[in-house]
């Protein structure tokens, strides 16, 4: 297929496809996926060969939170049956970090509900930050705070943040439908706060929420403008007890198509399999690790995930390794920069121009009793929408449970 030789052609070049090409990405047939699976394939071999990032979020307060982010179990007026709880003390979030390090991860992922922290709530991450790296001085911290003010991400900067992840979530033209506590714009600011502050910008998307086409290749070209180091592509959940809790828009052919248009538009950067993964891709979610180089381990923020082990011998099973402590994440070109998405010559990769929290599991994501996709509960029909495979976490950080890590 020329488009696809077109945009393998111009991924080993960083060079940012068309709009079109983009759109045509997200058309192509069911016939035609594992030849667009394979093409994105070789883009994502040439920047990242088989390695897979491993990453370990710690809710570290979980729900009650003002905003009213139509996706998140956590919002304003959600009565979906989550964990709640305040801030975990420095030592309860280093020991639930230890859990998913243990299991192979490289990077926790500090997160916290609420529209933005307080200087006081800065100090607290900083103290946590700093509790985790006198554990383990190797491992990477992004912190995940909602909106920052002034001075906030230099601040985390100082007390050993490696990154901050704020995502886009949705296209500008659509973002007011999501949420309207705060703004696109809101959103584009902190992001660019934290490159600013020396942080590695973490920035992505949530799929699954009614968008179209358009709206998705208007998310991903804006972070590719965003210019982030690492993008997490979340599939929305349809949390019971928030205003999305009927969409469910995905198939595991869809998130595919989605990743590869991902991949293709942000060729040399972290493309991260976020959440709803379980839940959307299933059985298929080997297919994913060929288009994008970064998981997270075991739960996420308030739903069960895939159990580490599985995620683990998922890894090994499909031919890729995961990625050492000692190896760098991003290609020569992007880490001696300090970062940023796809070209920075020719291609428009554009300036370093998102209140809420990254990875918000698109709103729930996780998966039956017991933590795998594969375990006794009967399967949908064709087509049906896979409910049994959401549950709410109910151990690791904020119970006395171990995490499934």
């Amino acid at each position: 297929m020329d488009l696809l030789n077109t945009l393998v052609d111009k991924g080993l070049r960083r060079e940012l496809p068309t709009r079109e090409e983009a759109l045509a990405v997200l058309a192509t047939t069911d016939d035609d996926l594992l030849d667009v699976v394979a093409a994105a394939g070789k883009v994502r071999r040439h920047w990242f060969g088989r390695r897979v990032k491993l990453n370990y979020l710690v809710n570290l307060k979980s729900g009650l939170c003002p905003e009213d982010c139509s996706y998140c179990s956590q919002r304003l007026g959600s009565t979906a049956g989550i964990l709640k709880y305040t801030w975990l003390k420095p030592d309860e979030a280093s020991q639930a970090a230890a859990a998913g390090l243990a299991g192979g991860a490289k990077r926790v992922c500090l997160v916290a509900s609420g529209r933005g922290p307080t200087d006081r709530d800065v100090d607290r991450v900083s103290e946590t930050i700093k509790a985790i790296k006198e554990q383990n001085e190797e491992v990477e911290v992004c912190a995940c705070l909602g909106l920052l003010s002034d001075g906030q991400a230099e601040r985390l900067r100082e007390a050993g943040a490696d990154a901050y992840n704020h995502n886009l979530n949705t296209s500008e033209g659509t973002y007011a439908d999501i949420t309207t506590t705060h703004t696109y714009a809101d959103r584009v600011d902190t992001v660019q706060k934290a490159h600013a502050a020396g942080l590695s910008a973490c920035s992505g998307l949530i799929a699954g929420m009614g968008e179209s086409d358009e709206d998705l290749v208007d998310v991903v070209f804006s972070l590719r403008e965003l210019d982030p180091d690492s993008v997490p592509v979340n599939f929305l959940i349809p949390f019971e007890g928030t205003p999305l809790a009927k969409e469910w828009n995905l198939t595991p052919q869809r998130c595919l198509r989605i990743l590869a248009m991902v991949r293709f538009v942000c060729p040399d950067v972290e493309v991260r399999i976020a959440g709803g993964r379980e839940v959307h891709l299933r059985t298929m979610q080997p297919l994913a690790l060929h288009l994008a180089n970064s998981i997270f381990l075991g739960d996420y923020l308030t739903s069960e995930g895939q159990a580490g082990k599985a995620d683990l011998e998922m890894i090994a099973d499909a031919g890729f390794e995961v990625e050492g402590a000692d190896q760098v994440t991003l290609p020569e070109h992007r880490a001696a920069a300090g970062g940023g998405c796809g070209s920075h010559e020719s291609a428009g990769c554009g300036s370093h121009e998102s209140a809420g929290c990254g990875p918000h599991e698109g709103a729930g994501c996780g998966s039956h009793e017991g933590g795998g996709v594969c375990g006794s509960a009967p399967a949908a029909p064709a087509g049906e929408p896979r409910t049994d495979l959401v549950a709410v976490r109910r151990r690791g950080a904020g119970t006395d449970l171990a995490p499934n890590a």
